[in-house]
């Protein structure tokens, strides 16, 4: 599970402003990114961005801005009409 949570740094260490839901000596992965005045008012959603670096950690192989060109440019046509057929009606 994905949390976000704000956080202040002293004395050398990142002391969380709610409570974490984990285990005693649980390992986590930190991402630091500086907050904006409001943290409520920030854009990037930290949580997808989570999910997506997860799930590239987890591939066997991550593909090269290459081999994703290659992929595309097997698409005929546009790529907005190829996302429409894939979509189907909604």
């Amino acid at each position: 599970m994905v949390q976000q949570v704000e956080a202040v740094y002293e004395n050398g260490v990142l002391r969380p402003l709610q409570p974490l839901h984990l285990k005693e000596a649980e390992k986590v992965l930190v991402s630091i990114s500086p907050g904006p005045a409001d943290l409520r008012s920030a854009t990037l959603d930290h949580q997808f961005v989570a999910y997506a670096r997860a799930e590239v950690a987890e591939m066997a192989k991550v593909p090269t801005l290459e081999d994703v060109q290659q992929q595309l440019s097997t698409i005929k046509g546009s790529m907005s009409e190829f996302i429409i057929s894939e979509r189907g009606d909604y």
